[in-house]
């Protein structure tokens, strides 16, 4: 074979549809505990691999003359992965953040701009016949498109930016939550979730910039290099699934989820008018101190309230009306006392910081140091001297 049929640049664009199905495939096939954020994940990635099939087939150098001859139709299929896009990552993060996530009425809205496009290309071009086709996309190339087309990719570029930011509005919403529902907010990694939805931002950031670019120079007297912009973002696009693959491998389960905004208090106004119930406090009070259930380093609103035998909202309730806290201060104020306890005995002198800050259930230095100099007004190693006599 002599022709060339892939240059460097199409080479990165093939790269990228690889990694994006081999890292699908190893979702699929690895065993692990299967989620529903799972399915979301696979179909993003899917979109992944879809979106540099499309501009393989329309603007790569050799592959696009044999996928005509093939068939002129190839030309629109993948195209649909820009507007499916957005919504599945905005369910994949929604999926992770929220326990037992389930697609809503107002989810499957989202789907609206994807389905007016598909109108919309069926009278545009697959009304046409196969030789009117064959015939336009002969000589077609991105700068001879329709202001109309130009316009459309644009606002394209736009909601795909617009679902990124959706999407870290979430992650937002439940940093916000989390204090009051997890004893451990150190525990939960944001790492890859932060990562895929910030990089994937900055990349539709600049396709948005590359899609000003192209009215600017195919519908303006002035020229940009749209090229370079354009490959720019298709090897940062590339980079980012190496990277978020490489992450993939060494990151730690995500956490469970948080109740979606329908199961907390805010949702609920009436619990602020119930009277707490005294006999309640003592339950509570009861459990803490004789059950001890804040020494295990991850303990969640949920996990409590089942030993409690009470409902998340009514324990978060209490504790944020009659203890004047969250879920986080309340447990780490356990913590502190049973640190107390330990830095004052003599017998357990010979113990480390970070035994102790174990023992009592915390497990980040800086949270522990933190709380116990808020409460106590001095350091756990001042307080040990203290009470030691040292």
């Amino acid at each position: 074979m002599k022709n060339l049929i892939f240059n460097t640049h199409d080479i990165i664009l093939l790269a990228t549809i690889y990694q994006s199905l081999l890292f699908a495939l190893l979702i699929m096939l690895v065993p692990h505990k299967r989620h529903k954020s799972d399915i979301f994940l696979i179909g993003f990635l899917i979109t992944q691999a879809f979106i540099p099939l499309h501009l393989l087939i329309n603007y790569g150098d050799g592959f696009k003359l044999i996928a005509l001859n093939f068939s002129p139709n190839l030309y629109r299929v993948f195209e649909i992965a820009y507007w499916l896009e957005g919504p599945i990552l905005l369910w994949y993060t929604r999926s992770l953040v929220y326990k037992d996530y389930r697609l809503s009425r107002i989810d499957l809205l989202f789907l609206a701009p994807a389905a007016l496009y598909l109108v919309w290309v069926t009278i545009d071009f697959y009304a046409l016949s196969y030789s009117d086709k064959y015939s336009f996309l002969s000589g077609y190339d991105w700068n001879q498109g329709t202001l109309e087309r130009h316009l459309t990719g644009f606002a394209r570029e736009l909601l795909r930016a617009a679902f990124s930011v959706m999407c870290l509005i979430d992650i937002r919403h439940c940093r916000q939550q989390i204090r009051k529902r997890y004893s451990n907010a150190d525990e939960i990694d944001f790492g890859w979730l932060n990562f895929l939805v910030i990089g994937f931002l900055v990349v539709r950031i600049w396709a948005v910039l590359v899609s000003v670019a192209i009215l600017i120079s195919v519908h303006t007297p002035y020229t940009i290099d749209v090229e370079f912009l354009g490959l720019t973002g298709n090897y940062t696009v590339f980079i980012l699934v190496s990277a978020l693959i490489f992450r993939s491998i060494s990151q730690s389960s995500l956490f469970e989820g948080i109740e979606p905004i329908s199961e907390t208090k805010e949702a609920h106004p009436e619990l602020e008018k119930v009277e707490i119930d005294p006999a309640v406090v003592t339950l509570i009070e009861t459990h803490m101190t004789e059950k001890k259930p804040f020494l295990a380093n991850i303990l969640t609103l949920d996990q409590l309230a089942k030993q409690l035998q009470m409902s998340s909202r009514s324990l978060s309730n209490v504790i944020n009306r009659h203890y004047n806290h969250n879920f986080f201060e309340f447990v780490n104020h356990y913590r502190v006392e049973e640190a107390k306890q330990i830095l004052a005995n003599p017998d357990q002198s010979t113990k480390t910081m970070i035994e102790v800050m174990a023992d009592c259930g915390f497990n980040s230095k800086a949270t522990f140091n933190t709380f116990f100099k808020k409460m106590v007004g001095s350091t756990p190693s001042q307080y040990r001297n203290k009470m030691l006599g040292k």
